[in-house]
């Protein structure tokens, strides 16, 4: 059984210029101590996927199903699932350590209030010892305020915080963002850490040269929708949708001449029409793009492209 399951999930929200269909019928799963990269553009509905599966979407409606463990969470109480599911089984890395943790408090302060919320019995000191090892860092940071750390090291106490509480399943939003690449390369060696330790991750960023160190598989978003899913050999060995090779197409490398580049700008979410999202993008646009294709099955997930019909 996989660890957790989503199936046609929305979101959206209501602005004063028109409906934002920030997520649109996503699908995909992933199974236990697995990890899963998704990727794309900014504004393609990665972070809204995210904030969705931990349901910390604020001002957005979101609707379909989520299962974790066999456990339906999208249409639980917001109580049960706080103090059952919420940092005890799925815990959410948020993009940027800077506005994570609060200034005015020592690093203990804010772990005490997330053991104190969700009535842990055990040893406290040792529980944020065992926290703050796990990333790394000494436990004398428990004492320190956020402004007396470095970008590192306050990246490292929030991975600390989403692992406190030993969750099932982590969601990291751009966890190396505005790191210089030294540290990037220590939280990536980090992840790969955790990962071996059984812990099932949901990587979200617009890097696919990231995700190709620790992803076993890749969904690609795309104008809020999945549009190629599978494994990490599968996307990166044979990508398929045309988005996708215009992504891996861009990756500089250090061999191989000058990358390449996606012309055009990502759709309008509010002005969504019935044509595929990429059709004034795309290289390869015939005229069956005038309709949104549906997902056409590969050998361990799918492509939303007309082209495989």
């Amino acid at each position: 059984m996989d660890l957790l399951n989503v199936e046609h999930l929305n979101a959206e929200y209501q602005t004063s210029n028109g409906v934002v269909r920030a997520v649109q019928d996503v699908s995909f799963s992933l199974g236990a101590g697995e990890s899963l990269g998704i990727a794309g553009e900014s504004a393609c509905g990665k972070s809204t996927l995210g904030l969705s599966l931990i349901r910390m979407l604020q001002g957005g409606r979101v609707s379909g199903s989520v299962r974790f463990n066999g456990v339906e969470i999208l249409g639980m109480d917001e109580q049960t699932f706080d103090l059952k599911y919420r940092w005890k089984d799925i815990s959410m890395i948020f993009q940027g350590a800077m506005s994570s943790l609060d200034p005015v408090f020592i690093i203990r302060d804010q772990f005490t209030e997330i053991l104190r919320r969700h009535d842990y019995t055990g040893d406290y000191d040792r529980c944020m010892m065992e926290a703050t090892s796990s990333v790394g860092l000494d436990h004398t940071i428990l004492e320190k305020f956020p402004h007396e750390l470095s970008g590192g090291m306050k990246q490292r106490v929030v991975i600390a915080l989403a692992l406190l509480l030993k969750p099932r399943l982590v969601i990291a939003d751009e966890p190396t963002t505005a790191l210089d690449v030294l540290i990037q390369a220590q939280i990536i060696n980090l992840l790969k850490d955790l990962k071996g330790s059984g812990t099932s991750f949901l990587l979200i960023t617009h890097d696919l040269a990231i995700l190709s160190e620790i992803a076993d598989k890749i969904g690609i978003m795309y104008g809020g929708q999945m549009v190629e899913f599978g494994t990490s050999r599968e996307v990166y060995g044979n990508p398929r949708h045309p988005y996708t090779q215009g992504l891996l197409g861009s990756i500089p490398r250090l061999h191989g001449g000058k990358p390449g580049h996606i012309g055009g700008v990502p759709p309008d979410l509010i002005k969504i029409g019935s044509a595929c999202r990429f059709l004034p993008r795309c290289p390869h646009a015939i005229s069956k793009c005038e309709s949104d294709p549906p997902d056409f099955q590969t050998k361990s997930g799918f492509v939303r492209c007309w082209l495989y019909e």
